[in-house]
């Protein structure tokens, strides 16, 4: 986990004595030299250091993009059950998509990884990136931006459920094929490396080694760290949630540190907009413009309403553009990227923003606290609301979530049996380390269950 940790054998040393033991690891392996040898190290240091109680099981995703992926899937399993390890072959079934094949394989990827490991029972994944992809990522997001990139995380939180931890990412992959050499252990080169299709098999071909990109991005993470933290004191300090849905920022708030207001309005932002990543550099600039400006007044930018006014910056979501979501029983989904519904009722579901179902938005107030689980949106009374600029009250519950069935709303008991829970697009499919303490603060500001904690004893040789 440490940026000094080049040599592969004591980057794992490292990280197998850093974990909180007894431990399961999950080891993600596609049957290449940086997978292998993840699997190989792993296995090696754990038989040499059994007090330290750490089993290890493995998968292969299959993506079935290419002719012989089924084959090296087969190989990889039969190298594990010669180490002994238990193993699984997950296939990526179902039709592909014809653009963004790389987003939506990764996506693939992780949700059958995590499958897996809830299968095996692990409590960690592992993945073999290494300094080499932290490098070629480094240089893309530095084609694309100034700022200084924290690159590829350490470790990431899927799905809020299982954390995946990068041991190999400051060791070459020269270094981990010697290892593997040594052990005359073969690997798997998967054409697609080659294929200059891609972003990243250009910029490999072209690829310089900076030597001093590792201790800048030691300082980009420390940096991001502090942010996170500071960002959280400001949401304590300055924010308030007013019924689950409209959000107020104090005007002492705006006035402060604008890379701390930076960080956190852009992640409010994402959070209020339902958007997996924070607005870009142009759009938050008219943002920060606006809301550290002393002229009232209103701007949509991100799906979210910006409504500056003498007691503060209220956000909302737009009332415009959010599509409806259907459920059959059982079944779950992420709706407008704000909320997770999970139906436990005998009937299939719709959810509407309230804006569908009626122009006057404000008489589907009470219906909506009760079907939005008012264990978490409390029923606001009309003395309470009126403290609120009417206009942004009324935008906000026009964006609320509306649960229905065959075009009528719920009763007050079927509506029970509908989980629906805040869901934080930027935070709850990939949280990176670096923006936890926000994203956990984030949820307690919501009242929702708190973040997964990493599996560690100790970053860096630091007690966590």
């Amino acid at each position: 986990m440490s940026p000094e940790a080049t040599s592969p054998q004591l980057a794992i040393h490292q990280f197998l004595t850093s974990l909180q033991s007894p431990a399961r690891i999950l080891v993600a392996i596609s049957g290449g030299s940086d997978s292998t040898g993840l699997l190989l190290l792993l296995d090696q240091a754990a038989k040499a250091a059994p007090h330290l109680k750490i089993s290890l099981c493995a998968a292969t995703v299959d993506h079935a993009l290419r002719a012989g992926s089924a084959d090296e899937a087969r190989e990889v399993a039969a190298l594990c059950a010669s180490l002994g390890i238990p193993h699984i072959i997950m296939i990526w079934q179902g039709d592909k998509p014809t653009t963004g094949i790389m987003a939506a394989a990764r996506e693939a990827r992780y949700g059958l990884l995590a499958t897996a490991a809830t299968d095996f029972k692990a409590d960690l994944i592992v993945t073999g990136h290494t300094l080499d992809d932290q490098r070629e990522t480094l240089q893309m997001r530095g084609m694309r931006t100034e700022q200084v990139s924290t690159g590829i995380a350490d470790a990431v939180l899927f799905d809020r459920r299982f954390w995946i931890l990068r041991p190999l990412l400051f060791s070459t992959r020269a270094d981990i094929r010697a290892f593997l050499k040594e052990r005359g252990v073969p690997w798997i080169d998967d054409p697609s490396n080659e294929d200059i299709t891609y972003e990243r098999v250009r910029i490999r071909r072209q690829h310089s080694a900076d030597v001093g990109m590792e201790k800048d991005i030691s300082a980009a993470w420390e940096e991001r760290l502090a942010l996170s933290s500071r960002g959280a004191e400001w949401l304590d300090r300055h924010f308030r949630l007013h019924g689950g849905l409209l959000g107020q920022v104090m005007p002492d708030g705006l006035r402060l540190d604008r890379a701390v207001l930076d960080y956190a309005l852009a992640r409010l932002a994402a959070v209020f907009g339902g958007q997996p990543f924070a607005p870009g550099r142009g759009h938050m600039e008219r943002i920060l413009a606006f809301a550290t400006g002393s002229k009232p007044g209103r701007m949509t930018a991100g799906r979210v309403v910006f409504d500056l006014r003498h007691d503060g910056l209220y956000l909302a979501r737009e009332s415009r553009g959010i599509s409806p979501l259907a459920l059959r029983p059982g079944e779950a989904g992420v709706w407008d990227g704000r909320f997770y519904a999970r139906n436990g009722s005998a009937a299939s579901i719709e959810i509407q923003a309230a804006a569908a179902h009626a122009q006057d938005t404000s008489r589907f107030l009470e219906p909506i606290t009760a079907q939005t689980r008012g264990d978490w949106i409390p029923v606001m009374s009309t003395e309470c609301m009126q403290r609120f600029p009417k206009s942004a009250w009324k935008r906000a519950i026009a964006s609320a979530p509306v649960l229905s069935a065959e075009e009528s709303l719920l009763s007050e008991e079927t509506a029970r049996m509908v989980e629906l829970t805040p869901y934080f697009a930027p935070f709850d499919r990939f949280l990176t380390r670096f923006d936890f303490i926000f994203a956990n603060r984030l949820s307690a500001v919501f009242a929702t269950a708190p973040y997964a904690r990493l599996p560690l004893r100790s970053i860096d040789g630091k007690t966590i």
